[in-house]
This record gives C-alpha cells, sequence and structure tokens, in this order.
C-alpha cells in the first residue's frame, strides 16, 4: 500500500479497513487478518495495526473474540458510514463550502452539477 505522508499512517489503515467492510469483502460476524497477517499484507509493524485496531473497537465496527481474533460487528456498515459522514460534514464540507464560495459558484451551479 502506497501510504500519504500528510495522514499518520494507522488512520491510512482505518480507512482501508473501512473500505474493505462497506464493499463487503470483509463480511459482517466474519474473522479479519490477525494483527500480523494484516501487517504483512500492507507492509507496516504491526504495532501499527494495533493501533487501527484498537480505533475500529472503539468506534464498535470490529470486536476481538480472546483467543479467535478479530471480527466485524454486526451493524459495522451503517456504524461506518455514520462515522465517515459525520467526518465529512464536520470536516471536508466547510473547505468546500469556502472554496466554492471563494470561486462564486453558487447553490443553483452545485445543485446543477451535482
Amino acid at each position: 500500500m502506497e501510504y500519504n505522508e500528510h495522514k499518520p499512517i494507522y488512520l491510512q489503515n482505518v480507512d482501508l479497513m473501512q473500505e474493505k467492510i462497506v464493499s463487503g469483502e470483509w463480511r459482517e460476524e466474519e474473522r479479519i487478518p490477525s494483527v500480523r497477517e494484516m501487517g504483512a499484507l500492507v507492509g507496516v509493524n504491526p504495532n501499527t495495526i494495533v493501533r487501527s485496531y484498537q480505533l475500529l473497537e472503539a468506534q464498535e465496527v470490529i470486536y476481538n473474540k480472546r483467543g479467535m481474533g478479530y471480527f466485524v460487528k454486526s451493524g459495522a456498515v451503517e456504524r461506518i458510514k455514520e462515522i465517515v459522514k459525520k467526518e465529512f460534514i464536520d470536516n471536508e464540507l466547510p473547505q468546500f463550502k469556502a472554496r466554492a464560495a471563494m470561486l462564486g459558484i453558487t447553490k443553483e451551479e452545485l445543485i446543477k452539477m451535482l
């Protein structure tokens, strides 16, 4: 995986893992790669994957079954969509609105483009 130097690697891994869940590659209630397996797949230290998994666990997207590994939580797809939507509204939309205003793009023009 190629990483962007402007965003922490563990967050880029979270984005990748969220994509795998939303796309159906990783299904709800199925086991996902172990920390070591995932580290090898993306070419990063397992400690970085631990950090990514901890964030996904805190977001209630995955859960750990002791001795069995990590699994995608039921309802994870909707949870991810809620999280990403909130991030978009809080972080990206204000920048987009400011840029559109600076360029003199009207709401009507935006609606037509969409």
